[in-house]
C-alpha cells in the first residue's frame, strides 16, 4: 500500500477543491447557514464541523463537495431541532395537593439569605432614622400607608408637588446612606 505526500491527500481530480480549500470558503457562510436554522452559535459551531467531518471522511466519494455540506448541515440542523422538540419540559403540577413521593421546594429563604434581609432592613432603618422628623413622616405615610401624593398633601397640608419634592431627596439620601454602607452599589 502506498503512502502518498500530504500535498496530494484527497485532491481528487484536477481542478477540484482540496478540503482545506473549501473549509477556507465554507466555513462562515456554513456557520450563518446553519445559525440561522438552530437558532444557536454553539449547536450551529458543532453542526458545521460534524459537516466538514463528515466530508473528511468520504471525501473521494463525493462529486460536489459545496452543495454535499449545505445539504448535510441542512440535514444536521434538522435533525437537532428534531431531538430538542422531543425534550419536554416539566411543569409544576397545578394541584395544591403534593401526589405521594412528590416533593415541593421551600418557598422559604435559607438562613443566610433571611440574614442578609434583615441585616438590609436594620441598615434602611437606620438610613431612616438620618431623615429629619417630617422626611420620616413622609416616608411612612406614602410606603407603610401606602397613601398617594394627593392624599399625603390633603393630610399634611403641603402642596401634592412640594410631597413629591420632599420625597424624592428623602429617598435620595436614604439611597446614598445606604451607599455608604456598602448595601447597594
Amino acid at each position: 500500500m502506498a503512502v502518498m505526500p500530504p500535498d496530494q491527500t484527497r485532491a481528487g481530480p484536477p481542478g477540484r477543491e482540496t478540503i482545506e480549500e473549501l473549509f477556507a470558503a465554507l466555513e462562515s457562510p456554513l456557520l450563518g447557514y446553519a445559525l440561522r436554522l438552530a437558532g444557536d452559535r454553539a449547536v450551529a459551531e458543532d453542526i458545521v464541523q460534524d459537516a466538514f467531518m463528515r466530508l473528511h471522511a468520504q471525501f473521494d466519494e463525493v462529486r460536489e463537495p459545496r452543495r454535499w455540506l449545505y445539504r448535510t448541515a441542512h440535514n444536521l440542523a434538522l435533525n437537532h431541532l428534531r431531538a430538542a422538540n422531543k425534550i419536554v419540559p416539566l411543569a409544576m403540577p397545578s394541584d395544591p395537593e403534593p401526589q405521594a413521593g412528590t416533593e415541593l421546594p421551600d418557598p422559604q429563604p435559607l438562613p443566610d439569605e433571611q440574614i442578609a434581609r434583615w441585616e438590609g432592613i436594620g441598615l434602611v432603618r437606620l438610613s431612616l432614622e438620618t431623615l429629619d422628623a417630617r422626611s420620616r413622616e413622609l416616608i411612612r405615610l406614602k410606603f407603610h400607608e401606602g397613601m398617594s401624593y394627593k392624599e399625603i398633601s390633603s393630610c399634611t397640608g403641603l402642596t401634592v408637588g412640594h410631597v413629591g419634592y420632599l420625597l424624592h431627596h428623602a429617598i435620595k439620601a436614604v439611597a446614598d446612606e445606604l451607599a455608604r454602607n456598602g448595601v447597594v452599589p
